[in-house]
């Protein structure tokens, strides 16, 4: 998942608000003028951890949240700033930060090195608060309610980044780990089979969940009830015994075998995810 080329193309304004912008007034105000955990001090790695507090007085801070708001739209902003923060808080959530969580979280997100440092400003702020961690998540879900994809790959990368320091074989998670990914599943909106593909590795589903609803004509508040009769409707509409008793074409009769197939579909992925 790359979204830095697009994050650091230019600099224009910045605005926003919510945590991501009391989040970026904090960058501003106080970013280390010496570096950031994403980058490995000249020295090595022994006093990399350490809380950095004191005022850039070069104003390099504000450069870097320049460069962040750089042709993008709020939305985009708001993604962007969240994989950052939300990063940081769950490293930082059940001990001290460590080498091995700040590899894994470039390496999931693809930090370019020549942006380690920018993106490490923003890391190295957010990492000081833990129990804000929900209002990111409520704020990022209103943000993709209607496209929840990037959400769930969001999860997905938060699950590798917190079993990246837990011993093998079983990589299991610490419980403050758990809880902080359970509360923000919550927050985000998910639905139930999101956490399950996050906690199994990611593995996307064919039919994207939007795409399932509007091909059933029915809206994410539907209840359980509500979407499993439309879904027969359908079935009857278009069953193979109906449609036999129409004079169609062979386009037609092969367009309406999609339709079923579609229809079914969209079924089994509101079933997963609903775990109907």
């Amino acid at each position: 998942m790359s979204v830095w080329g697009k994050l650091f193309g230019g600099a224009a304004g910045f605005a926003i608000g919510g945590p991501f912008g009391a989040l970026m007034g904090a960058a501003l105000g106080h970013a280390a003028d010496r570096g950031s955990l994403l980058e490995a001090p000249a020295g090595g790695w022994g006093d990399a951890w350490a809380a950095r507090g004191r005022p850039d007085p070069n104003g390099a801070a504000f450069f870097a949240a320049a460069k962040l708001s750089a042709l993008m739209g709020k939305r985009e902003q708001v993604y962007a700033i969240g994989i950052v923060a939300l990063s940081a808080k769950l490293c930082k959530i059940d001990a001290p930060v460590n080498r091995i969580e700040i590899e894994t979280f470039k390496r999931c997100f693809q930090i370019p090195t020549e942006n380690a440092r920018e993106v490490g400003r923003l890391f190295d702020q957010a990492r000081l608060r833990t129990d804000d961690f929900e209002a990111y998540g409520r704020e990022l879900g209103r943000a993709y309610a209607d496209e929840q994809q990037p959400l769930e790959d969001l999860l997905s990368a938060l699950f590798v980044i917190a079993r990246a320091d837990s011993p093998a074989p079983e990589r299991a998670l610490h419980p403050r780990e758990l809880d902080f990914l359970a509360r923000l599943h919550r927050a985000l909106g998910l639905p139930l089979g999101a956490w399950d593909r996050a906690e199994r590795g990611g593995a996307r589903p064919s039919l994207d969940e939007a795409d399932a609803y509007v091909i059933l004509g029915v809206t994410r508040t539907a209840t359980d009830a509500e979407i499993r009769t439309r879904w027969r409707t359908l079935m009857r509409a278009h069953h193979p015994d109906v449609l036999s008793r129409q004079a169609l074409s062979a386009a037609e009769q092969a367009a309406a075998q999609d339709r079923i197939g579609r229809i079914n579909a969209a079924w089994d992925r509101i079933k997963r995810d609903r775990r109907l």
